[in-house]
C-alpha cells in the first residue's frame, strides 16, 4: 500500500470506550482511514482480551479489532478516573461507545456532560436495541440479535431449525454502520460546526437487513419459508456434490438456465414449456436440482467450474476458512495485511474491504496490548506532569 499518502482522517481524533466487537471495529476502520484512535480500557483488559485461543499469552481476538490504535488501560472505578476521562473527551472529535444506555450516565460521563466539556463532540453510541424503546436497556450480543431481528428465522433448511450465522454478522455490519454514521456526522460538524449523537443499533442494523422477506410482510402480508441454501426468488440455485468436493452453483435466470442446460448437454430441459419461466421453476426446482446434481456428481470441482466457465454461469467451490485464506484472489485483493509488534512478532489480519484509489487503508501500528501507550497518552496527550503520572501509576488509577 502507498506509505506517503496523507490519509482522508488525518487530524481525526477518537476516543475509543467500546468493548467486543461492533465499537472496536467501528473505531478500527477510522483508524485504517488515518484517524488517531486512543483505546481505553480497564488495566486487566477488556471481556474479549481473555477469550482464547491466544497467541504469545494475547487473545487473538484482539488482533481483529484493536489495529492503528494507541492502548490507555484506565479502572474508571477509581475516584480520579472521571477527570481523566474527561480530559480526553475534550481532547477527542468522536467518542465511540457500546456500553448498555443509561452507563455512561451512572460513570458520569453521559452525552449531556460531554457536550459540556466539548460541546462540538460527536458521540457514536452502539447498542443492542438503541437509546429509544421498551427494549432500549436490554443486554444484546450478536447472537441475540439474529434472533430477535428475524435473522434466524430465515437461515436454516426448511425443514430444519432457525439457524445461527456462522459469523458474528450483527456486530461486523453494526460496526460498519457506526462508521458511517461517524463519517456522517464529521462532514455535517465541518459544514455546520455542529456535533451529535449518532445512535446505532444492532437490532435495527439486522433487521434492515431482512429484505424481500421483510418487504413481503409489510405489503403483501405474505410470510416467505426459510430456503436453505436455495435462492429465494429465482431457480435452479443450489449447493451440488461433485466428486471431491461441493460447489454452488447460480443458474436462476432464464439465459442461466438456458446456458447450463447447453453445457449439461439438456436440450430438452431447456426447451420444455414448464422451466420457461421463474415461477415454473421455481415450481420444478427439486427435479431441476435432481437433473442438475446428476451430472455434477459425475465430475470434480475443477471439471464442473472449467464447464461453467466457458458458458459463463456463476458458481463458486464451496471453499473452506483455510482454502480461502490462501487464494490469489485474497492475496490479491491485499485481504491479509501484516504488522510487527516487538514483543508479539508478526500479527496476520483481515484487511480493510474499502479500497480507495487515492487514499488507501493502511497499517501503521501493530494492535497493542493492554496498557501498551499509557506513556503517550498520558504524559504527551494529556500533559500529565512526571508526578502526576508516577502517583496515578502508583495508585493503580492507570
Amino acid at each position: 500500500m502507498t506509505a506517503n499518502v496523507t490519509a482522508p482522517l488525518d487530524g481525526v481524533k477518537v476516543l475509543d470506550l467500546s468493548r467486543f466487537i461492533a465499537g472496536p471495529l467501528c473505531a478500527q476502520i477510522l483508524a485504517d482511514f488515518g484517524a488517531e484512535v486512543i483505546k481505553v480500557e480497564r488495566p486487566s483488559g477488556e471481556d474479549s482480551r481473555h477469550h482464547g485461543p491466544y497467541h504469545r499469552d494475547e487473545s487473538i481476538y484482539m488482533f481483529l479489532y484493536h489495529r492503528n490504535k494507541y492502548d490507555a488501560g484506565l479502572d474508571t472505578r477509581h475516584p480520579e478516573a472521571l477527570r481523566l476521562l474527561e480530559r480526553l473527551v475534550e481532547w477527542a472529535d468522536v467518542v465511540v461507545e457500546n456500553y448498555r444506555p443509561g452507563t455512561l450516565e451512572k460513570m458520569g460521563i453521559g452525552y449531556a456532560r460531554m457536550k459540556e466539556l466539548n460541546p462540538d463532540v460527536i458521540l457514536v453510541s452502539i447498542s443492542g436495541f438503541g437509546q429509544t424503546g421498551p427494549d432500549s436497556r436490554r443486554a444484546l450480543f450478536d447472537a441475540i440479535s439474529q434472533a430477535s431481528s428475524g435473522l434466524m428465522d430465515m437461515t436454516g433448511e426448511p425443514d430444519g431449525k432457525p439457524t445461527l450465522s456462522g459469523t458474528y454478522i450483527a456486530d461486523y455490519t453494526t460496526g460498519y454502520q457506526g462508521a458511517i454514521g461517524a463519517l456522517l456526522a464529521i462532514l455535517h460538524r465541518e459544514r455546520t460546526g455542529e456535533g451529535q449523537l449518532v445512535d446505532v443499533a444492532s437490532f435495527d442494523t439486522m433487521f434492515s437487513a431482512l429484505g424481500v422477506r421483510l418487504i413481503a410482510e409489510l405489503m403483501l402480508g405474505q410470510e416467505m419459508p426459510r430456503s436453505g441454501s436455495r435462492d429465494l426468488l429465482t431457480a435452479p440455485v443450489n449447493v451440488y456434490e461433485a466428486t471431491d468436493g461441493s460447489i454452488y452453483v447460480q443458474a436462476g435466470t432464464k439465459s442461466l438456465f438456458a446456458r447450463i442446460c447447453q453445457v449439461m448437454d439438456r436440450p430438452d430441459l431447456a426447451q420444455d414449456p414448464r422451466f420457461a419461466t421463474v415461477d415454473g421453476r421455481m415450481e420444478h426446482q427439486e427435479y431441476l436440482e435432481e437433473q442438475i446434481g446428476a451430472w455434477v456428481a459425475e465430475r470434480t470441482v475443477s471439471q464442473v467450474a472449467r464447464d461453467l466457465d466457458e458458458v459463463g454461469v456463476p458458481y463458486a467451490k464451496v471453499a473452506s476458512v483455510a482454502e480461502v485464506a490462501r487464494s490469489p484472489q485474497i492475496a490479491a485483493r491485499e485481504m491479509i495485511v501484516e504488522s510487527e509488534h516487538p514483543e508479539l512478532g508478526t500479527i496476520r489480519m483481515p484487511g480493510n474491504p474499502i479500497k480507495m484509489e487515492k487514499t488507501p487503508p493502511m497499517v501503521r501500528k501493530a494492535p497493542p496490548r493492554v496498557g501498551e501507550d499509557n506513556e503517550y497518552v498520558y504524559r504527551d496527550v494529556l500533559g500529565l506532569s512526571a508526578e502526576e503520572w508516577e502517583r496515578l501509576s502508583e495508585s493503580g488509577a492507570i
